[in-house]
């Protein structure tokens, strides 16, 4: 048995929206850029949702890391202290106090000296190999055009 009920083009049922290719293509374009326009401030707002969450995560953790480092500063005290109070026992406290200050000095001054030899390797803080590369390319351009 042949099936004689047909149903009406989606185009000409009452309340239903045309065809993809009945629409005029003014109106598919406006869609299209209504939609594209919610997209991409969908995907602005999850971005920023996204990156304000990462700021609070990097700002709770410098934080954490500064405590980290202040209790390191304090346990470094606290170790100069103990080197102090081990030299006092053969020796007199000041005796121990100037020696572990001196070791201490000494470590700074080459600590100094090893960053001012680092620092001035870096000088002058222009990307030097590159400005040589593009003066040799520009060069080479000017000599080739005058052949």
């Amino acid at each position: 048995m042949e099936d004689t009920h047909r149903t009406a083009p989606a185009a000409s049922r009452p309340g239903s929206a045309p065809a993809a290719g009945d629409e005029p293509v003014g109106e598919l374009v406006q869609r299209a850029t209504e939609q594209l326009t919610d997209l991409v401030r969908g995907e602005m707002r999850l971005a920023q949702a996204e990156m304000t969450e990462k700021g609070k995560r990097f700002g709770k953790g410098g934080g954490l890391f500064g405590g980290a480092g202040v209790l390191g500063f304090v346990t470094l005290q606290a170790l100069v202290a103990t080197a102090i109070a081990a030299l006092a026992v053969p020796l007199p406290v000041w005796a121990a106090a100037l020696i572990v200050t001196a070791v201490l000095a000494v470590a700074t001054a080459l600590t100094a000296l090893a960053g001012r030899k680092e620092v001035r390797g870096a000088a002058p803080p222009a990307p030097q190999q590159t400005i040589d590369s593009v003066k040799a390319d520009v060069a080479e351009i000017k000599e080739s055009a005058h052949r």
